[in-house]
């Protein structure tokens, strides 16, 4: 209770302005894909996350699961996914649901993102291989882009953190996903505060790990601006993405789930979205996203 009560007082930092303002679209869209989500019991970044993109994004054919459960083993000061130490087990027929949902839902391109589960020995991995199997035994052509954790066990008394942490990647990747996404979230003054139980240089190592391992796959992370960040951090951090060969990047405004979260420090206009994405284009990103309402799925299809 303590990390989410120190923000209880705090009050945002001014009204939301005119361009984050925007209808969720296609309702009849909206209903008929939570109306299998919840029959399938699963499930979604989309509705957990309450991303404002929802409904262009099923209406175009994507969607972006929420693997291992409801609850998150890390207490990220950002996210409105429920915190915990002790989530319930991992479900073994999960996977098969996901696959049958994506199958009902005739999408073209799927998300798999997933909770913290710093409880498994594999912190998850094995949800992601197992997820993208099932999935392709029925669709055996679709493509799948996974979002991920950072599989460290450092904090697990693992003899050697990075090993366990890249053995687990290896894993993950064996299964050929379309695109490796795993975020950094924001610039490196703001990780303890904003991330805890990530770090920046973890984060960044598993991307460029990413690129050695599988070269072929596209490497994707992603930031969310309005948390106290300057100009200059934010295009420090495009720089230390590129230096470890990411190429896909999602720059988008935080948004506080609820007074119990990080308040936002400011609120950036589209033109500056606009300019921090040209910079990245001149960075050499091969594929980026920027915008106020950009989330990290959001125009995944490659």
């Amino acid at each position: 209770m303590g990390s989410r009560s120190r923000y209880s007082a705090i009050p945002p930092a001014e009204r939301l302005p005119a361009w984050l303002r925007r209808p969720l679209g296609n309702a009849s869209e909206l209903e008929r894909v939570q109306a299998v989500v919840k029959q399938e019991r699963l499930h979604t970044i989309c509705e957990e996350g309450r991303c404002p993109n929802r409904g262009e994004c099923y209406a175009a054919g994507t969607a972006t699961f929420l693997l291992g459960g409801p609850i998150c083993t890390r207490s990220c000061a950002f996210c409105q996914v429920e915190k915990g130490q002790a989530p319930l087990p991992i479900d073994p027929a999960e996977a098969e649901r996901v696959a049958q949902a994506v199958e009902r839902m005739g999408l073209r391109y799927v998300v798999l993102t997933a909770v913290a589960r710093d409880d498994q020995a594999d912190h998850g991995a094995s949800m992601f291989t197992a997820t993208m199997a099932a999935i392709r035994r029925r669709q055996p052509l679709i493509a799948i882009e996974v979002l991920t954790p950072d599989f460290w066990g450092g904090h697990r008394q693992e003899p050697d953190g990075q090993a366990a942490q890249r053995h687990r990647l290896q894993q993950v990747l064996a299964a050929g996903p379309a695109c490796f996404n795993h975020n950094l979230e924001t610039v490196e003054r703001l990780q303890g505060e904003v991330r805890r139980g990530a770090t920046y240089a973890r984060s960044l190592n598993l991307l460029a790990a990413a690129r050695e391992l599988a070269p072929q796959i596209p490497t994707k992370s992603g930031l969310m601006l309005g948390l106290g960040e300057t100009n200059e951090e934010v295009v420090a951090t495009l720089h230390d993405l590129r230096a470890v060969g990411c190429q896909r990047l999602t720059l988008g405004q935080y948004l506080r789930p609820s007074l119990a979260h990080l308040p936002v420090a400011r609120y950036w206009t589209p033109a500056e979205f606009e300019r921090l994405g040209a910079i990245a284009t001149t960075l050499g990103f091969t594929q980026v996203r920027s915008g106020p309402l950009v989330r990290s799925s959001y125009h995944a299809v490659s």
